[in-house]
């Protein structure tokens, strides 16, 4: 793969295409930072550099397929910490750069605290696309999917004692909680719930 005319993401790393640019606080995009780490002109969450490292080191398996490498997670995690000294976000001071405090994820993360739903109680979340949230379901026979491939969703993931985990993807429109197991199989939409 070929690097040198390049842009990457400034906090995790990612390749800066058009389509993965974060947006600022007017909406324009992001020449700096892609929308998995920053959307209306904050971060979508406060992380020190060592936690992005073993976060993004859960995608090591993309890495690979896009280098021809074998590193394991931990491998992929040390080379981040390498790298990310040279990025802007974490070579700055951290006061001056814009915190994850979007007035919506507290909302959500509120509203979905609120569900009662029996091991579900989450502190923070975080943009995702469609397409890597958007689990098919069976419904009344027929699997559909429910999200939009092409959108952004504030989202997480909550492992339950019995090892299955539940998903949550939130818009402006409606929360949705799923539960599936390792690696996505089997998923169950548990609740679609339509916001007020």
């Amino acid at each position: 793969m070929n690097t040198d005319n390049m842009h990457f993401c400034q906090s995790c790393g990612m390749p800066l295409t058009d389509e993965v640019r974060g947006t600022n606080a007017d909406g324009t995009k992001s020449e700096d930072y892609c929308i998995f780490c920053y959307k209306d002109g904050a971060f979508t969450g406060d992380f020190t550099m060592e936690q992005m490292a073993e976060y993004c080191s859960m995608f090591v398996d993309k890495y690979n397929e896009n280098t021809g490498q074998h590193l394991t997670a931990c491998e992929y995690k040390q080379v981040l910490l390498q790298f990310y000294p040279t990025l802007k976000r974490w070579r700055e001071d951290d006061k001056s750069l814009p915190h994850a405090n979007h007035p919506m994820k507290q909302i959500f993360i509120n509203e979905v605290n609120a569900l009662g739903i029996s091991e579900l109680q989450i502190d923070n979340l975080y943009v995702l696309t469609g397409s890597f949230i958007n689990q098919p379901y069976t419904i009344e026979g027929n699997k559909v999917q429910l999200l939009d491939d092409n959108a952004t969703y504030w989202g997480t993931q909550v492992q339950k004692k019995d090892g299955r985990c539940y998903g949550i993807a939130c818009s402006d429109k409606y929360i949705l909680v799923s539960e599936y197991g390792p690696d996505g199989v089997d998923a169950e939409l548990i609740m679609l719930k339509k916001r007020s």
